[in-house]
């Protein structure tokens, strides 16, 4: 009788296991269609993004002039294709619940993660507007924010300053909320200076010599660009003289040509005859015969105490 139970028992086990095989089975024959085709589907999706990356790539290195930000843009640009194409693989196969699911999901972490991140998310968004929007360029001269130098590099997060032999790390978010100053944008620089000339003297022959002098420097530019000598103010020992002239702002020497013109101007001005005039400090040292009547009792006190002391 046991036999005959165990017997009847190993049969439908048997019986149990064909039957999940026939279904696994029927199943795989019926969803290997729609896998070929997802395969296919997703493999298109591929091709796709790698020719949008490439594509992109080529396109924005050409337009902004920053590798590192023009291969970000683009691998993004991939990206979104790849996942259209694993959504819509979940979708061929039948599992549009997972792609549903996953799509709330990346929608509540990217507002927590941008959320947490804000800082970071708006330097980031920034770069990318300052790529596209490109009010300066690398090797530019800007100021913002109290910085004023030359552009190194346009990063994700921040743009590389370069000023004074130091490096700035400016938050893109900055550039784009404040001011800013291109000095190169129209391939000219303007470089000043302030020089004193004491009262009483022949201010336009002083005028005449510096714009000379000014004339005469190699790196100056003229014709569509001449400098300017003007009157522009007082001090308390001299009458000020402001130079202005401009150099090319992608040449050599910005700070050579400056330094050259400062040398020239006082060495002409000096052998004209002309002083240069400067703040001139009185020192006076006062005797105890010149002090206050009311300071003399507290003296003489003093004189007759440190007497009785010897």
């Amino acid at each position: 009788m046991n036999r005959n139970f165990e017997k009847i028992d190993m049969e439908e086990f048997i019986n149990d296991i064909g039957t999940h095989i026939t279904r696994y089975y029927d199943a795989i024959v019926r969803v290997t269609p729609k896998l070929g085709l997802a395969i296919v589907a997703f493999l298109i999706a591929l091709f796709i993004a790698s020719k949008a990356k490439a594509i992109a790539t080529k396109s924005l290195q050409s337009r902004m002039h920053d590798p590192l930000l023009a291969n970000f843009i683009a691998r993004l640009i991939k990206a979104f294709f790849v996942i259209v194409g694993l959504l819509l693989v979940l979708r061929i196969v039948g599992l549009t619940g997972i792609a549903a699911t996953l799509l709330a999901g990346a929608g509540i972490s990217a507002f927590v993660i941008g959320f947490a991140l804000k800082d970071i998310g708006e330097n980031f968004l920034a770069g990318i507007l300052l790529a596209f929007k490109r009010p300066f360029h690398i090797g530019d001269t800007i100021e913002s924010n109290g910085v004023k130098g030359k552009v190194v590099a346009l990063n994700l997060r921040d743009t590389q300053v370069l000023s004074d032999g130091k490096n700035i790390f400016m938050p893109n978010a900055l550039l784009i909320k404040n001011p800013l100053t291109n000095f190169t944008k129209e391939k000219i620089l303007p470089q000043e200076l302030v020089i004193g000339v004491e009262y009483g003297a022949d201010y336009e022959k002083a005028i005449a010599i510096i714009s000379e002098t000014v004339s005469g420097i190699d790196g100056v530019l003229s014709g569509e660009h001449p400098h300017s000598v003007l009157v522009t103010g007082f001090s308390t020992n001299s009458v000020q003289i402001t130079v202005q002239y401009w150099v090319d702002a992608h040449g050599p020497g910005s700070g050579r040509i400056k330094s050259e013109a400062i040398i020239r101007i006082m060495n002409a001005l000096r052998d004209a005859g002309f002083n240069i005039p400067t703040n001139v400090v009185e020192i006076k040292k006062y005797e105890p015969d010149v002090y206050r009547n009311d300071e003399r009792p507290e003296i003489d006190g003093r004189r007759a105490l440190e007497g009785s002391r010897n």
